[in-house]
């Protein structure tokens, strides 16, 4: 699907939610969003950029989550990514990201993120995740913490042509929820997750507990600031779709 012809001809923009009827569904981020995977996600980028003869530290591991493995690893061992000591150290963190992250289950959950999830379905949101994980990494984390079911479709680094903070990944999102992009939200905690949302004519909804600063994520202009899972639903659900919508059936999409 062409980018270009997902993205279309938006209405004049208003005030989001001022009516109380704006935003029809939410695409989330994954890791630092929904799942506090940032700290096991950390210490396995250092133990694998280790084996590949590069010293990191936790915090240059942090600042490369939520990049594509290849930029990530790129990044870290200071190499091309199509290099054989990068290519060598993402086919060693997927090997062992089962048995260093996903054996945490729903540990791994940020505080909130199930029941939160609950009530914007209760509220007729409909829900999607789009990630730069591959969508089978970030299916197999959704099943572990318990909330796949919660949730729509899943659009990974994978399926797509450009990853983030290209917005193709959370057009294909809002097109498969069958949701106009100016209709949704996107909520992630990254600067470029921000900017993404801004370039797909989302809202854009940052949570402050992930690796973006407040001040990072606040410089982008519409963002709404969330210090809590809490506060997304709280923001979403004020802009939630006419009672009409919300008393239609509906089928969760995946």
């Amino acid at each position: 699907m062409r980018v270009s012809a997902e993205v279309g001809e938006r209405p004049a923009r208003g005030v989001r939610g001022a009516g109380g009827e704006t935003i029809r569904a939410a695409v989330f981020d994954l890791d630092g969003t929904l799942a506090n995977t940032l700290p096991p996600i950390s210490k396995l980028l250092v133990k694998v950029a280790s084996e590949q003869g590069c010293s990191v530290t936790a915090r240059q591991a942090a600042a490369a989550i939520g990049r594509p493995p290849g930029q990530a690893f790129g990044r870290l061992l200071g190499r091309p990514e199509e290099d054989g000591r990068v290519q060598a150290a993402i086919s060693r963190y997927r090997e062992l990201f089962s048995y260093e992250v996903l054996c945490q289950g729903p540990q791994l959950l940020f505080p909130g993120v199930t029941a939160g999830l609950s009530a914007l379905r209760a509220h007729g949101v409909e829900l999607a995740v789009a990630t730069s994980k591959t969508t089978r990494s970030a299916e197999a984390l959704l099943d572990v913490m318990g909330i796949r079911d919660l949730v729509g479709p899943v659009i990974g680094q994978d399926v797509v042509r450009r990853g983030k903070p290209h917005p193709e990944m959370v057009l294909r999102a809002a097109g498969r929820l069958g949701v106009a992009p100016w209709e949704s939200a996107y909520v992630g905690d990254t600067v470029g997750d921000m900017r993404m949302a801004v370039t797909a004519r989302m809202e854009p909804v940052a949570v402050t507990y992930g690796i973006g600063t407040f001040g990072e994520l606040a410089a982008v202009a519409g963002t709404r600031m969330c210090s809590s899972f809490k506060d997304v639903v709280s923001v979403i659900a004020a802009a939630r779709p006419r009672p009409a919508a919300v008393g239609a059936p509906q089928q969760r999409r995946r």
